[in-house]
Parts: structure tokens; sequence; C-alpha cells
């Protein structure tokens, strides 16, 4: 049986275990699978386990690269996949009751691209019930139930990639996919003390993925560290002929390119704590800048560009949401949600005109041209994740978590990639999370400005005790 420090590696380390033959993909899906069975149901982390196919698809790994046929850094590496994501005779549910029976005969693109990687699929992770799509006000807003962090089980994993975040803390997958329309990724990757990429809008295709925002969609990874999910989304980004909007984009290595420090210029952007957020949070991310200033980083606190952002991204999800879950109250299965606002959410985007939608459309399209201004004088922004610490898992999440999301509104609003690296704990042993957002395409530099922080810190080291 492999020990729990085993299972808390990266991937980065995994890979070379099982490429030098040092470490069976078969001993180690076993190994997750194991641990699932014993701690997944106190974490609401599954939404289904795929025990069979993990065990056959780790054996045709091992045959694979026992035979000389090694496919990458992935090949033999176990993983989870957001419940949104179609896989072929697995149920795929939304996190929803009205589709608890959902079946797809085809798999989600980013599926069939780490299965071609040679990636092991343990199963579906939960989620927040249409990814929050309709709103909701309380973590039990799931058809798995609330996400519990791993950290303290009392508290919420954030949403709406609940599953992900809790089974990448509790070292249940080697990584996870997850997706962000807006704070999706960020939220339980800064609540659980993981390192999530929200990539580019388009760098992935979306093709088999549930639609709540046809305009800031978007999957990505969350994993251990910045240099895994560089692995991840090396392996799972590239156009789709299925996904007109998936980008060819500038390719990703799959190895750091190494710049020093030294070249890279940011942004600070200091947001306001005397009003809103934990003040141990805005301690942790204020240390890290300071990290990556003594590694030779040249910083300077920046203001965003003024505009609506946020209501501008606000009125674009609603619009897009009502569209896509049209269904949903045409046919009154809106009422099955657990979120009870939910029925009314068609009423409030309907209070939204034709005219409002085209009116953000055009906004965004200034607003872009602000954001790249800035972008001319830095390389990357770097600010908190989420302002504030994990919260407790039946409080109403509106007055848990009041206050404001500029940098997480600018970069879903425009399609940016941002990384979320963990950055410190509070005084309850709480992971804060930081952010680096970078230009559209910028997955590179903001990667290795993550990874140089994690190089000069052991944050990613640290993991909740459970058992």
């Amino acid at each position: 049986m492999l020990t729990e420090e085993v299972l808390y590696l990266p991937v980065t380390e995994l890979s070379k275990r099982i490429q030098a033959r040092a470490l069976s993909p078969v001993d180690l899906t076993d190994g997750y699978l194991d641990r699932i069975s014993k701690y997944a149901a106190r974490f609401n982390a599954f939404a289904t386990v795929t025990a069979e196919l993990a065990r056959s698809q780790a054996k045709q790994a091992e045959e694979e690269i026992l035979a000389g046929k090694y496919r990458g850094p992935l090949h033999g590496i176990p993983y989870g996949v957001k419940d949104l994501a179609a896989t072929r005779g697995i149920p795929t549910t939304w996190g929803a009751k009205p589709h608890a029976d959902q079946v797809f005969d085809f798999d989600a693109t980013v599926v069939v691209k780490l299965r071609e990687a040679g990636a092991v699929l343990l199963g579906k992770l939960s989620m927040v019930e249409l990814a929050g799509g309709l709103g909701y006000h309380f973590a039990n807003a799931s058809l798995q139930g609330p996400g519990r962090n791993p950290w303290d089980p009392g508290r919420w994993t954030g949403g709406s990639s609940s599953g992900p975040g809790a089974a990448v803390a509790a070292g249940l997958v080697a990584f996870a996919i997850g997706s962000e329309t807006w704070g999706s990724i960020v939220c339980p990757s800064s609540f659980c003390g993981v390192s999530g990429l929200r990539p580019t809008y388009g760098r992935v295709s979306r093709h088999g993925a549930m639609a709540l925002s046809w305009t800031m969609d978007k999957l990505g990874p969350m994993c251990r560290s910045a240099s895994d999910c560089r692995l991840v989304l090396s392996a799972i980004s590239g156009p789709d002929p299925n996904d007109p909007t998936a980008s060819v984009g500038p390719t990703l290595r799959a190895s750091s390119s190494g710049t020093p420090a030294s070249e890279f210029k940011l942004g600070y952007f200091p947001q306001d704590f005397s009003k809103n957020g934990d003040k141990e949070v805005d301690v942790a991310v204020r240390a890290a800048v300071e990290e990556l200033k003594a590694a030779g980083m040249k910083i300077q606190e920046i203001k965003l560009p003024e505009g609506p952002w946020e209501e501008a991204a606000g009125a674009v999800v609603q619009c897009e949401a009502a569209s896509s879950f049209e269904p949903l109250f045409r046919s009154g299965r809106v009422k099955e949600l657990t979120e009870p606002k939910a029925a009314y959410a068609a009423e409030v985007a309907d209070a939204l005109t034709g005219r409002d939608y085209i009116k953000a459309l055009r906004i965004r399209s200034v607003l872009l041209g602000k954001i790249n201004k800035v972008f001319e004088d830095v390389d990357a922004i770097v600010s908190p994740g989420i302002q504030y610490f994990s919260t407790p898992i039946d409080i109403d999440l509106n007055k848990a978590l009041p206050g404001s999301d500029p940098v997480g509104g600018i970069g879903n609003l425009a399609g940016l990639p941002a990384a979320c690296v963990p950055c410190g704990f509070g005084s309850l042993g709480l992971p804060a999370g930081m952010v680096v957002m970078g230009p559209a395409y910028g997955e590179e530099t903001v990667l290795r400005i993550a990874e140089i922080y994690q190089e000069r810190t052991r944050w990613t080291e640290r993991h909740p005790k459970i058992a």
C-alpha cells in the first residue's frame, strides 16, 4: 500500500517515478481508489467514482510503459474531472437534481485529450448545481451536498468547482479539471490551498462541457503546484473542430521557460480590507508580494482602470445563463434545484433587455482596451485570490462574503489567465491564496511567476491531516 506522502506528491514527481518504472500506475491508482473509499464521502468530493474504468486505464498505461511506449508526463497519472464534462456512459449530473440521470454517448474534448495523454480517470467530481449559473446562497446547493473543506469539514470548499478543490486538497486525485465563469477555479483553489489555473478564454476546448456563459466559460487544471498546472494545460489546450471558440494561440511549453525573476515587472493591486475581508489574508498576500520582490521582481502598486467591470460581467452572465438553462424554466424543473431562488432567475434576466446585453458587450470591448494598456507597463498583476478564508458550511454566502471582486470581474470579462496559489495560513489553520493575472495567452508568464514563488516557499508541501 502506498503511503500518504506518495499520494500527495506533485504530478511532476509522480511522472518521473512512473517513467523510471519506480512507481506502478496500477499501484498508484489503487492507492487513490482506497483513499477515495475512505474519505471522499466526508467531503462530498465525488459525484461518481469510476473504479473499474480507472483500473482498466491504469493497467493499459502500465503495459504500454513497460513496453517502452511512454506517452508523456501524464501517462498513468490518476485524475478527476468536474461533473459538467461529458463522459461516455457515465452520469454527468451538472450537480443538479433535474440532471441526476443524465448520460451522454460521447466524451468532452478535455476528457479525450487526457485519455490520449494516458491519464487515468478516477471519477466525476462534485460541483455546485449548474456551476452556480442560476445563483446560490448556501453551500448545500449541490446534488452531492455541500463541498466540505479538507482543512476543516465544517467549512466550505468554495465553488463552483467544489469537488476538484476538495479532491486535490485531500489527496484523492493527483490533479483535477475544474471550470470558471467567474471565480469557480480561483475561489476553491484559495479556500482549499491548492494551485489552480484559469486559462485564457478559448485556450481549452469546451466541447462536451455544460454551457453556462458562452462568452465567459473556461476549463482549467487544479493541482498541487503551478508546474503541475503547466503540465496539464499543455495536454488539454489547443484548437478543436468541435468548438469554434477554441483558439490556436501560442503553444504552451510543458516545462518551465526558466525566465529569471529579475525580468518580471509586476503590478500589485492591494484590495481594501478595511471594510470587508479577513485581515490575515491581507497579511499573507503582502508577505507573498515581498517574497516576489526579494526574488528580484520589480513591483509597483497599481490602480485598476475605472469602469463597470463587475456590472458588465454580471449582465453577460445573467443573460447567457438564462438562455443556456431555458429548458429548465420551460419544463418547470428549475423548481427541483436546491437553491429556492433559482426559480426566479429567468425573471431577473428578463429585466435585462437585449439592449442591455449589447451595451454590456460594447462596454467589454472598451474595458479590454483599458486593461491591455495596463499590461503595457507590467507583465502581470498580483492580488488576493479571495479576500476571505473558507466560510462556515451553513452560513448565507451573500452575508459571509460581502464586497466586490474587481480583479475577478476584469479577468473573467476580458478572458484573461490567472494562477491562484497558496501563500500562507491564518490563525485557524485555513489557507489563503494569491492570484497572478496576466494578459491574454500570458499563461507562460503567470505560471513562471507562480513557479518562482513556489520554489522559494513551502506552502505546497502542507496538506490537511484527515486520517
